[in-house]
């Protein structure tokens, strides 16, 4: 081969490198060049107003290490686009700060912008949680409930067995609910449990029976729900949408909150998949409703359809097995048993 040639293919090289980098980060039609950050924004709402594929925005954005905490974004914040070698990037310029002294700072800011709408997976995360068997077998547990009563308010008394940590004087009071079987592989993944209420301990933890006294409820305590010490459990609203790392294998919606079979935008599902699969918080899923098998009266053979994409999803709750995600977009009516796939 030529110098000639050599440069010819060197170029070409060039520009499918360049136009695959170019599609990575594909834009939107008629972006805006700068946008003001508003309250009720949210990242992901942000990214699709920029990007046709809104989990790639950590390809996109261009943080700024002269900003304070240059990974958060807050109303009033300003973005705008520049191009570097051929390359999108959004850039940030902080909204009105008031400026006391070199070493103090007020900012007229509010709270920066959630990924994901925070009202829809706030009451969620409060009251849900998947637990193991093992979890579940070796907490204390309501063995009664005072007069006799097989249920229990606010201010009422009840007694609870089991392990009491030293230190802990309140407990959230919490169900074990149905079981999760992994529909491919029918393997057990975990109990959905629920927050049923809070209640403090009156007498030692020492004791063989100890006495407790229920301080709220979100339904009645029964007795079996299991005793755990209280837990804050802090939602984390300024992650990144991005793809998993990991391929998806056998990936499933396998539940929904409230048990309905039809899942829209804003739907909360459950995944057969989770940390041990690489899913993490912030990762964009793909949802798929499978190719139907049908007969083929020419050919006289069975055939199965593709795959069809129906959705995206973002993980916002990840256990060992299993993820809790947010359906974000939907281009028809989802259902438990769809797939899940790399976006």
């Amino acid at each position: 081969m030529n110098i000639k040639s050599l440069s010819v293919c060197l170029i070409l090289l060039s520009l499918l490198f360049s136009s695959w980098t170019r599609a990575a980060v594909a834009l939107n039609d008629d972006v805006p060049d700068t946008y003001t950050v508003k309250n009720g924004d949210t990242l992901w709402g942000i990214s699709g107003l920029y990007l046709q594929q809104p989990w790639l925005w950590p390809e996109l954005w261009d943080a700024n290490p002269q900003i304070d905490d240059p990974n958060l974004i807050y109303p009033g914040d300003e973005l705008y686009l520049v191009w570097l070698d051929g390359q999108p990037r959004l850039r940030l310029r902080r909204g009105r700060e008031v400026k006391l002294s070199p070493n103090m700072r007020v900012s007229t800011l509010n709270s920066a912008i959630p990924t994901i709408p925070l009202d829809q997976i706030g009451p969620w995360l409060k009251r849900n949680r998947v637990m193991d068997e093992q979890e579940i077998n070796n907490s204390a547990y309501i063995v009664a409930a005072g007069d006799r009563h097989l249920l229990a308010g606010p201010g009422d008394t009840i007694f609870g067995r089991g392990p009491f940590p030293d230190g802990e004087r309140v407990y959230t009071i919490y169900r074990a609910g149905q079981s999760y079987i992994d529909p491919v592989t029918k393997a057990f993944l975990g109990y959905e449990v629920i927050d049923i209420g809070n209640a403090k301990l009156l007498s030692s933890n020492r004791d063989e029976v100890t006495e407790l006294q229920v301080t709220r409820i979100e339904e009645e305590v029964r007795i079996g729900d299991r005793l755990f010490p209280i837990e804050e459990r802090i939602l984390d609203a300024s992650y990144h949408p991005q793809a998993p790392e990991q391929d998806i294998v056998g990936g499933v919606m396998i539940a929904v909150e409230g048990g309905l079979t039809q899942i829209g935008d804003m739907s909360i599902v459950l995944i057969n998949k989770g940390k041990r699969d690489g899913l993490q918080i912030g990762n964009v899923v793909a949802v798929y409703k499978a190719g139907k098998h049908l007969f083929d009266k020419i050919s006289q053979t069975n055939v199965v359809l593709p795959d069809t994409r129906a959705g995206l999803a973002m993980i916002f709750e990840s256990y060992e097995k299993v993820s809790f995600a947010i359906v974000l977009k939907t281009t028809q009516p989802l259902s438990v048993f769809d797939l899940i796939k790399q976006p």
